[in-house]
């Protein structure tokens, strides 16, 4: 008898990001979103195509690779590619495979906002300066 076994895609984000190490609400400050939104997609059986890309981003992942993640199927694969003798090509490959990556982008994240809120704090600055210098003008009769 075959049966076709459905996957649930909020099942598998939420073992993704587990392996990753990752809470909820480091993958929502990836995405933009809140904590309770991470909840509700991992609770969802279905996400919708745009949702899934970015979370995969966040997590260092392809979507496809979300869709067809199996604990069965990464363990098969560690138990088979791991061997004593194993040449430093295929310990690559597995190291590839595994690496996600998350910590990364969490920190070009992190540097990403700190230059931002520079930027933002320069152009109060220069909209003080100009703010002060009408102000000045204004109550010299300049104006």
């Amino acid at each position: 008898m075959n049966t076709l076994k459905t996957r649930h895609i909020g099942r598998n984000i939420t073992r993704i990001r587990e392996l990753c190490g990752l809470k909820q609400e480091a993958v929502a400050i990836a995405m933009g979103v809140s904590q309770q939104a991470i909840s509700i997609m991992e609770n969802s059986e279905e996400v919708e195509k745009k949702k899934l890309e970015e979370v995969a981003n966040a997590l260092g992942v392809t979507a496809k690779g979300i869709k067809k993640f199996s604990e069965e199927d990464v363990l098969a694969y560690i138990s088979n590619s791991y061997d004593k003798n194993a040449d430093v090509d295929t310990v690559a490959s597995m190291n590839r495979i595994l690496n996600f990556n998350t910590l990364d982008r969490l920190t070009d994240s992190y540097e990403e906002n700190k230059k931002l809120y520079e930027r933002l704090v320069l152009c109060e600055k220069e909209k003080i300066g100009y703010l002060e210098k009408v102000l000045n003008e204004y109550a010299f009769g300049k104006f």
